[in-house]
């Protein structure tokens, strides 16, 4: 279990699964370089957390949906990233078949 708030663990996660440094990510996002590795790692160290407009961009970098940063489970970890591959037709689809099931 994660404590109070996933996104510092997420965001390492993404990150390293990436294998993309706390710098450069920062740097692609838009942060100056010469802050980004600090910003990035206040961010994973649970110090400061970034902005939606922030984790966005970095959910964009990282190629994990949004709500991946806000999911307190490995499942739902990985479930949301899945999810989020799927098309609109699939998606309903998942949507119908787990509302049918008891």
């Amino acid at each position: 279990m994660l404590s109070d708030n996933p996104i510092p663990i997420r965001l390492k996660q993404a990150r390293t699964r990436a294998g993309i440094s706390q710098k450069a990510l920062g740097i692609k996002i838009g942060m100056d370089e010469s802050s980004a590795s600090g910003r990035m790692n206040h961010y994973e160290k649970g110090r400061h957390v970034p902005d939606v407009a922030t984790l966005r961009k970095i959910a964009a970098e990282l190629n994990v949906p949004l709500n991946f940063f806000f999911c307190e489970d490995e499942l739902s970890a990985e479930l949301a990233c899945l999810i989020a591959k799927l098309d609109e037709k699939k998606k309903q689809e998942l949507i119908e078949l787990l509302s049918h099931r008891d």
